[in-house]
């Protein structure tokens, strides 16, 4: 066996540690900004509010040269961090076991306090004589209730769940009982295994007798497939009832919640208020942006922890175990200091130059204000233009909103794909969506406009799609079909 010894070059490419922080803090929203900095700063104690410009005088301090002095004092020539920064220890990730990325981005929603919808049904099961079996079979039912308040799991296999996990041997029609129970619990139509279920359940619920009501469960209990599809002629033919009395009928079932669940998490649902990150303002043909103040905050490194480094500089003992200890905790949180001041500048820098980029694309919308203005644009044309990754606009533009004197808008609304006209002029995808949206609001309900015909009105004013594209632009708009228009 013989060993060999050879030398080789790769080359790689990594991201620094201020690259990651810039990452990290680029996507942010300015909520989510003031919260970063609000946990750097209980973390780190060598960084704080203010300006670090008045600390500059009197500490230049610097990642790749420790201190900025002529000539070094005895105790530092004896003191060097890198004496404490061995490349022959193991490191400390070596000996741990993570499946998770420091880096890795959370993407947990945090929810605020209060019962849960759950929670509040299991409350109204102490309101029924249950036995002690039974209760723990409602508590199950409701277990398996998802949050609009349906139950998706098959019964049978239910009963197959109670008896391998709780023990507790049942049969259908028993739990079939225990579910109707659940069925008139507040709000009605939980409990419901299907949309049909659901609103029966709430329909029946309704006092009185009117012949709306009588109606409506007609409607829902044997005609429900016609009324989904919204084939309104077979039903006033089945029902011998005249259009406008359909249309009330209609009204009343429309009145029904078809999510019960929502109604009750309402009220603990996280309320996202949205701050703009640019304010951009139009005065005389002038367009003039700031970022947001809350996006600048003023940072800078603790007077306490750079005193201490002074009295180390001027220092001519020796320094002690203890003393190499603690300075090696100082150099570590001014470095972290230093780099998380410089990711939010480059942070201000980032967005900014993003939008400056954005607004010269876009000039005529943000002076007049008219979607159709809007030219096409994609992400490539903004990363070209500010010499910077499509990643980087992404990470920008996925999560800043700006506010104009035409409303608040997030920046990625003002990006668009491009269609040619007849005479061969490049237009925004988002014109061709403000005349279809424009068009489907003034149709006639009784007689709404099919695709084909959208597509036809489209090409009549010169622009160039096709009906599948009007249907894809359709769906981006969240508008249904046309036979689900359809009004009486």
């Amino acid at each position: 066996m013989s060993l060999k010894q050879s030398l080789s070059f790769k080359l790689q490419q990594k991201l620094s540690p201020q690259q990651i922080q810039l990452m990290k803090l680029l996507q942010l929203p300015t909520i989510a900004l003031e919260q970063r900095i609000k946990e750097e700063m209980e973390s780190n104690p060598a960084l704080e509010e203010g300006n670090e410009d008045e600390l500059e005088e009197e500490f230049s301090y610097d990642q790749d040269d420790d201190y900025d002095r002529e000539e070094p004092t005895e105790a530092e020539k004896e003191f060097n961090f890198d004496d404490y920064i061995s490349d022959d220890e193991t490191p400390s990730y070596r000996l741990n076991t993570n499946n998770h990325s420091a880096d890795d981005e959370d993407r947990q929603i945090p929810l605020s306090g209060g019962a849960t919808f759950h929670e509040l049904l299991e409350a109204q099961l102490t309101l029924f004589d249950f036995d002690e079996e039974d209760f723990e079979i409602a508590h199950h039912l409701i277990g398996s209730l998802d949050d609009s308040g349906y139950l998706r799991r098959d019964l049978n296999s239910i009963v197959d769940d109670l008896a391998f996990t709780q023990n507790i041997i049942t049969d259908l029609p028993h739990l079939k009982s225990i579910l109707k129970i659940i069925q008139q619990f507040d709000p009605p139509g939980v409990g419901a295994e299907t949309l049909q279920e659901c609103l029966l359940l709430q329909i029946k619920r309704k006092k009185g007798h009117s012949l709306i009501l009588l109606n409506a469960k007609e409607i829902l209990e044997k005609y429900f497939d016609e009324f989904t599809k919204k084939h309104y002629d077979k039903i006033v033919e089945k029902l011998n009832i005249s259009e406008e009395d359909l249309k009330e009928v209609i009204d009343e079932i429309l009145k029904l919640n078809p999510k019960p669940g929502n109604s009750l998490s309402e009220s603990i649902k996280v309320v996202q208020h949205i701050i703009p990150d640019f304010i951009l303002t139009v005065y005389d043909g002038v367009i003039d942006v700031q970022l947001n103040s809350r996006n600048a905050p003023e940072l800078k490194i603790s007077r306490e922890y750079s005193d201490m480094m002074q009295g180390y500089r001027e220092s001519k003992e020796k320094p002690s175990k203890s003393q190499k200890d603690a300075l090696m905790f100082v150099k570590q949180k001014l470095d972290s200091a230093k780099w998380f001041i410089d990711a939010i500048k480059q942070r201000q820098d980032t967005l900014m130059i993003t939008m400056e980029a954005i607004i010269h694309h876009q000039k005529k919308y943000f002076l007049e204000g008219d979607e159709t203005t809007i030219t096409p644009m994609i992400l490539k044309d903004i990363a070209e233009e500010i010499n910077m990754d499509i990643s980087t606009v992404s990470r920008v533009v996925n999560s800043k909103y700006v506010q104009t004197p035409y409303g608040t808008f997030l920046l990625k609304t003002f990006f668009s794909e491009s269609l040619s006209t007849d005479s061969g002029e490049e237009v925004s995808s988002r014109e061709v969506k403000k005349i279809l949206q424009d068009a489907i609001e003034d149709e006639n309900k009784k007689r709404p406009l099919t695709d084909e015909k959208l597509s036809k009105l489209l090409n009549n004013k010169g622009y160039n799609i096709a009906r599948r594209t009007v249907a894809k632009y359709r769906e981006q708009l969240n508008i249904p079909v046309a036979r689900m228009r359809k009004e009486l």
